[in-house]
């Protein structure tokens, strides 16, 4: 890739802001349960979700799917912040309290441990009052892409500009 197409990121937060937003702007999930992106940083990321009547089941409390969605999203985010393609290998989630309509569930990804290629997510959901809702562990694997193509940090750029200039 050419340098006039590399895009450049000044630190591991603004590569977390440029790869959210890119993943943002083309994951219809996360846009189409109209969930907010409220914090995003290198491991991390906090988004957060009405209840609608559309999301009760009948019980007329939150269906899983949906907490489990919003978890995912949040660890998608997380595990993604570093600008490599990473995709879930597993995950599991255990609710503790129901989400009731007009809720605002705000899930919190955490990154455990990451390890090669291999990492471990933990997400607490809870409703705004500061309830626990749910608790969420996901793994995650590391892809050979790039979230956003040719996003560099400035310090690698800069590195690999030196390599680049001095003739072998």
């Amino acid at each position: 890739m050419s340098a006039e197409t590399r895009q450049v990121a000044k630190d591991s937060q603004h590569m977390a802001e440029l790869t959210a937003a890119a993943m943002f702007a083309s994951d219809a999930v996360t846009r189409g349960l109209d969930m907010q992106i409220a914090q995003v940083a290198e491991g991390t990321a906090t988004l957060s979700m009405l209840i609608k009547p559309n999301m009760l089941n009948g019980h007329k409390t939150c269906h899983g799917g949906y907490l489990f969605t919003l978890a995912d999203s949040a660890f998608a985010f997380a595990c993604n912040s570093r600008n490599h393609v990473t995709v879930a290998a597993g995950c599991s989630i255990e609710f503790l309290s129901p989400g009731r309509e007009g809720d605002v569930i705000t899930a919190t990804a955490t990154e455990q441990s990451l390890t090669g290629r291999t990492g471990i997510y933990d997400a607490r959901l809870t409703n705004q009052h500061g309830q626990i809702i749910a608790l969420f562990r996901g793994k995650s694997h590391r892809l050979n892409a790039e979230v956003v193509p040719g996003l560099v940090l400035q310090e690698n750029a800069v590195s690999n500009e030196l390599v680049h200039s001095h003739p072998s």
